[in-house]
């Protein structure tokens, strides 16, 4: 997610007209945001720990981070973080020396990478999800001098330990025992840190590595400056209208960048409060919201559709949400999400953790991730830029050089990346500078210019809105057109009985192009021949599924972003795949068992397609 927001000087700033924006509160988020980001550069040495500091002397005693574990007040929180750095301090923790963090979500998570980063430390947010040999290559990206492990994970560290190229420090939190990092941190002194303390660090410093997904190949580490930290929750807190009244609950996973940062960020940065829920549960979900009397919601990818899956919940109208926040809400989910769940305002948004341009649908446009108003597209220039699905790379023309798509034409998404004093088109990369460079596209428009790729295909309209058309890579070409997987998902999910669905494209040998096929988790009501006939009133023929898996249930990310390489390696062979599948039957107007006789046909291109 890219969540990197404008950095204007006061003297930079532009007010919004009445025509570009149709109501006062789109406007007045728009500033509020502008108004917040702004005053980062003026107090380069004051870090989100300073705020909630601040907090901590006005307000002491006004909750700060709650949860079933344990809860912070702000004074409570400050006294917290205070003791972290002197931690980090009392061992050696230098600046720019990295300390994993291996822990669910709770308050002490944030307390911890909030006092260790205060004092220079960058800490390492480690996915509680990974084992073995893809957690131990984290932890060596990051180059890692301690790790902090809760006592519960103990088991799974000692397990990848094995794997590891390095040989950091380890605590163990929550053991019980005195050598109990928490112990150890309880020990120190929570006042406030002396001038001589605090050492020399600025928003340029490094505060995080966070991970991508890695929804194919290993996880890559993204820089994260206490800038960008700053810039997340400001931006968001503006164009929130967050204030010291405001309780957002965030179910997200911590060691990512919206829950971990934004969700937490936006309400510190103003003085309000966060719940934090270890785990998202669309069961509890509204009885957590009313409970903890909350008023925002942060989602991504796939929870709203869930919730929209779930059975009805008494308190799923008896909440006092203002708005909900997030990204991945597709238009056929939206108004009805809406709807019945009494929402009165939804702020979705585009990014990526480490990314140089972000979109936001502050309009409530549904459909729409967002788009960059006229007063800042100076700041932060954005394009989209026509790709060759086949060849998988942007399309150039005989002089070398990138072609921008027209409206309503889709393709890649880039932002341009500025000059180093140019805060708002910054890309600080990943630790692996290799990987770093494959993000870099280069003399796009001109000789010498460089731009960040997404790796989104995108297009947008008249007004300016961009609309997300899917991943690179998941876009497929078969017949001579592009087959876009997340539209067809979209369909196949439309049609009773789906629960859920992942479309990709698979080879078909002696056939150019990829083939549709579909993996679905069914429920009552769910039929094959209904499926057939739903899909040719929503899609044209190329692209319909061909083939259809049957699975009880799909892999994902905790983000629910789909993991489809396994899926696409295994392709549509029987013999090789325990799970029911089926193939497109045009005469029949049905699908059809797909067997190894069937298969054999299809392989030795006895069926023409």
């Amino acid at each position: 997610m890219n969540l990197v927001s404008p950095v204007l000087a006061p003297e930079k700033m532009v007010v919004p007209t009445a025509r570009e924006h149709s109501t006062p509160s789109v406007a007045k988020s728009w500033l509020k945001a502008i108004e917040l980001t702004a005053r980062i550069e003026a107090s380069p040495t004051r870090l989100l720990a300073d705020i909630v500091g601040d907090y901590a002397e006005l307000a002491p005693d006004r909750a700060a981070i709650l949860s079933e574990r344990e809860t912070f007040t702000y004074g409570g929180l400050a006294s917290r973080i205070n003791r972290y750095a002197r931690w980090a301090l009392e061992n050696g923790v230098d600046v720019g020396d990295t300390v994993c963090l291996l822990m669910p979500s709770r308050p002490e998570y944030l307390a911890a990478w909030l006092g260790i980063t205060r004092v220079g430390g960058v800490v390492a947010l480690i996915n509680t999800q990974l084992v073995g040999a893809s957690l131990a290559h984290c932890i060596d990206v990051a180059r890692a001098r301690h790790v902090i492990v809760a006592a519960d994970l103990a088991d799974v560290f000692r397990c990848a330990s094995a794997d590891l190229d390095s040989a950091p420090r380890v605590w163990i939190h929550g053991s019980g025992d005195e050598s109990c990092i928490g112990r150890l941190v309880d020990r120190q002194d929570g006042s406030r840190l002396s001038a001589s303390e605090k050492r020399h660090v600025t928003i340029e410093h490094c505060a995080l590595l966070i991970f991508t997904s890695g929804t194919t190949g290993m996880p890559k580490a993204a820089r994260v400056s206490h800038r960008r930290v700053l810039n997340w929750g400001s931006w968001f807190a503006g164009l929130v209208n967050a204030t010291s009244d405001d309780r957002m609950f965030n179910c997200l996973p911590i060691h990512h960048s919206v829950g971990g940062v934004v969700a937490t960020g936006c309400m510190l940065v103003t003085g309000g409060s966060v719940v934090l829920a270890e785990k998202f549960s669309a069961g509890r979900f509204w009885d957590d919201i009313v409970r903890w009397n909350c008023t925002l919601f942060q989602y991504i990818g796939e929870l709203c559709r869930y919730l929209l899956k779930a059975a009805p919940s008494l308190n799923e109208n008896q909440h006092r949400l203002r708005l909900c926040c997030g990204n991945g809400l597709q238009r056929q989910v939206w108004e009805e999400f809406q709807a019945r769940f009494a929402i009165p305002r939804i702020l979705e948004f585009y990014a990526a953790t480490e990314g140089n341009f972000s979109l936001y649908n502050v309009e409530g446009k549904p459909g729409a991730i967002g788009r960059i108003p006229s007063f800042l597209t100076r700041r932060f220039p954005a394009a989209i830029i026509r790709f060759d699905a086949n060849a998988g790379v942007p399309l150039r023309t005989a002089e070398g050089f990138c072609v921008a798509c027209e409206q309503g034409e889709p393709g890649e998404a880039i932002g341009r990346i500025g000059v180093a004093d140019d805060a708002g088109g910054r890309f600080e990369g990943y630790t692996d500078p290799v990987e770093t460079e494959r993000k870099i596209l280069r003399n796009v428009f001109a000789q010498g210019d460089a731009w960040f790729r997404t790796g989104d295909l995108m297009m947008r309209d008249e007004q300016g809105f961009f609309y997300f058309v899917d991943r690179v890579g998941d876009t497929f070409r078969w017949k001579g057109e592009n087959v876009a997987a997340s539209e067809v998902a979209s369909a196949i999910t439309s049609c009773a009985g789906v629960v859920d669905a992942s479309v990709y494209g698979v080879t078909v040998p002696g056939i150019e192009g990829r083939a549709g096929m579909a993996a679905l988790v069914v429920g009552d009501h769910f039929d094959l021949t209904g499926l057939h006939r739903h899909l040719q009133t929503r899609l044209p023929a190329y692209a319909r599924p061909l083939f259809i898996r049957i699975r009880s249930a799909l892999d994902t990310t905790e983000t629910f972003k789909q993991k489809k390489q396994g899926l696409i390696s295994e392709g549509f062979d029987p013999r090789a795949i325990a799970d029911p599948l089926y193939f497109a039957d045009a005469a029949r107007g049905t699908y059809v068992s797909l067997d190894a006789g069937l298969h054999a046909r299809i392989a030795n291109g006895a069926i023409r397609f």
